[in-house]
């Protein structure tokens, strides 16, 4: 069986595609650990909160450059310039207060999501498995709007209140890279017949 230039392109960019969903998986679970380890208030607890956002930026960038440049995936490079505003600012709301905090978390959220969203739909052309990061940019997007109303109640939000974002954000991921694998093998069987 013979490969064209585009097909082992294709092929290449999958196979990094799958892996990076792994990775962002890996690490929205190890995050929601580290965050239920350090409790309520402390400054790792802060420095987690600063951590989660900055890894979006950089794995953002990464990936864009991965899958053909940042000039290619414009909602990635946007994401990448949201995180590190958002980084910037959780920053400067952990001086303020932890309701400040997650209202600059709220409004990451949403915009980080919708972007997520727009390059899951550009992606959905050429790779499966989108289905599932369409879901996580849409529900992306609904939490956040939910933080910035808990923001604004008189009760103080802990790191806690992230977590379960995280966590969701986890399934989602590892659910496109087990779903990229799945079809990955599908097609290598069609293909052996």
């Amino acid at each position: 069986m013979s490969y064209h230039q585009p097909d082992l392109v294709r092929a290449d960019r999958e196979r990094w595609l799958k892996q990076y969903y792994f990775i962002r998986a890996a690490f929205s679970v190890t995050w929601v650990v580290a965050a239920f380890a350090v409790g309520r208030s402390s400054v790792i607890a802060g420095a987690l909160l600063v951590l989660y956002p900055a890894w979006d930026a950089a794995a953002n960038a990464v990936d864009a450059l991965r899958s053909g440049g940042l000039t290619q995936s414009r909602t990635q490079a946007l994401n990448v310039l949201v995180s590190l505003a958002a980084t910037i600012a959780v920053l400067v709301a952990l001086q303020m207060s932890m309701n400040a905090v997650l209202a600059v978390f709220g409004a990451w959220a949403i915009l980080s999501g919708l972007l997520q969203l727009g390059t899951a739909i550009r992606r959905w052309k050429s790779f499966g498995a989108q289905w599932a990061m369409v879901l996580s940019g849409g529900q992306s997007a609904l939490a956040g709007g939910f933080f910035i109303f808990q923001a604004s109640t008189p009760a103080v939000p802990s790191i806690a209140t992230v977590t379960g974002y995280a966590a969701v954000g986890a399934l989602y991921f590892l659910v496109s890279a087990i779903w990229l694998t799945v079809s990955a093998w599908r097609r290598r069987a069609r293909h052996a017949y």
